[in-house]
């Protein structure tokens, strides 16, 4: 069953704010035209690799992070780009999947980093994200994916990727 695309965020650089969009161009081994990895822009940008041209989040696990931690984790705090509903997140690491008309792959776990406690001024969102931080993935096929599209993925390719650490 396929999951949706609720939310797309984009910031211009490392630090900036980011700004809700309701479409977004996704463009093959850069990521989210407007977005800082796209631009070469990102705190990770620096070093190279795959996974660095999108992040997910699952809108489940900022919700559980909410209701365990005591947090609140306003639009766009936790600096993801994309926010789906119903994806398995983890189990996407190392296959493909579509979000409108563009493909992706999924590459590693994302993990929360101390920036938010700075830009939340709450110390305990590092701890609720830990596990729960998201997925990197790379842009495999350029295209325009928009709020309110299906993410969908085969459970076949997830059947048959090799296992993967933590």
């Amino acid at each position: 069953m396929p999951g949706g695309l609720l939310d797309i965020y984009l910031a211009p650089a490392a630090g900036a704010p980011v700004r809700r969009v309701g479409r977004a161009e996704a463009v093959a081994g850069r990521g989210l035209e407007g977005d800082r990895y796209a631009a070469g822009e990102g705190s990770f940008s620096r070093w190279p690799g795959k996974g660095r041209d999108v992040t997910l989040i699952a809108a489940e696990a900022i919700e559980a992070a909410e209701a365990e931690f005591g947090v609140a984790i306003a639009e766009g705090q936790h600096r993801r780009n994309l926010v789906v509903e119903g994806v398995p997140l983890d189990d996407l690491r190392g296959v493909p999947f579509a979000i409108g008309g563009a493909r992706f792959e999924g590459v590693r776990l994302c993990a929360p980093c101390k920036y938010l406690v700075r830009v939340t001024g709450q110390d305990r969102i590092f701890d609720a994200l830990v596990r729960r931080g998201g997925l990197r993935a790379s842009v495999v096929s350029s295209g325009t994916l928009a709020v309110g599209d299906a993410v969908t993925w085969d459970p076949a390719d997830v059947a048959r990727r090799p296992t993967l650490p933590g």
